[in-house]
């Protein structure tokens, strides 16, 4: 009777997974206990596994997608109320969007148990800019920018790279020499161990006409090795510059 319970989750095995911190940036590189407790009865566990999961939108609603998984261990056989403590260590993918706006991220762990309910933890996190991008949204701001909005969607005319989703930022100007130039900037960053390219649309002023021909619009890209906040701030300013 045990065994049957525990196949549909009543005195299953269970899995928690603490993290160091719920903070995090793409690129760090985090080791996590994940504590694994027994049932009521001995189940073999085929695999440990963790996954970075999160969401973003498409035409026909919202999709949630693996961003990464990171096996802990296998072939594992948990005896009734047994507790065992496992370490795995994963790095945080640079494609991972920051949680501003509408963009949630979550490490998932499971326990692969055949013929049973398969025990999940769950652990949002707060994704944190890396610093080449925080030095980004710095300099638009000091260019009079304000960040408007921040939405994760699909991509599907991989306009930004590879398709799949990108996390898309849109800055408004509040005040300085863009104020009345410009709608908006719209930026899609992709984060990288040794630069960060950045994409670049200007949306400018032209009138209705424009707006609907979509001739308003202009895109362009470039790639910041630097956290120097000067030297970028100059950079964007260029870039926008020509465009508005």
């Amino acid at each position: 009777m045990r065994r049957l319970l525990a196949s549909v989750g009543v005195g299953n095995a269970s899995v928690d997974t603490v993290l160091p911190s719920e903070t995090v940036v793409p690129g760090e590189e985090v080791t996590a206990d994940v504590q694994i407790s027994g049932g009521d009865v001995r189940q073999e566990v085929g695999t440990v596994r963790v996954e970075i999961e999160t969401r973003y939108r498409t035409e026909d609603g919202t999709r949630e997608t693996d961003l990464a998984r990171f096996v802990v261990t296998e072939d594992l056989v948990i005896e009734p109320e047994e507790e065992r403590l496992e370490e795995v260590t994963f790095r945080v993918p640079y494609n991972t969007p920051i949680t501003e706006g509408d963009a949630s991220v979550w490490v998932e762990t499971e326990l692969d148990i055949d013929l049973a309910v398969d025990p999940e933890d769950t652990d949002h996190l707060s994704v944190r800019p890396t610093p080449r991008l925080q030095t980004v949204f710095d300099a638009m701001e000091q260019l009079g920018f304000s960040l408007y909005t921040a939405d994760c969607e699909d991509d599907p005319y991989t306009r930004y790279g590879d398709g799949g989703f990108v996390q898309e930022f849109e800055f408004r100007a509040v005040e300085g020499r863009f104020r009345g130039a410009v709608d908006e900037i719209e930026l899609v960053a992709r984060p990288g161990p040794d630069a960060l390219e950045l994409f670049v649309e200007v949306d400018r002023r032209e009138g209705l006409l424009s707006e609907l021909a979509e001739t308003d619009e202009q895109l362009t890209r470039t790639t910041l090795a630097t956290t120097d906040t000067d030297q970028v701030r100059e950079e964007l300013a260029t870039l926008i510059e020509q465009y508005s």
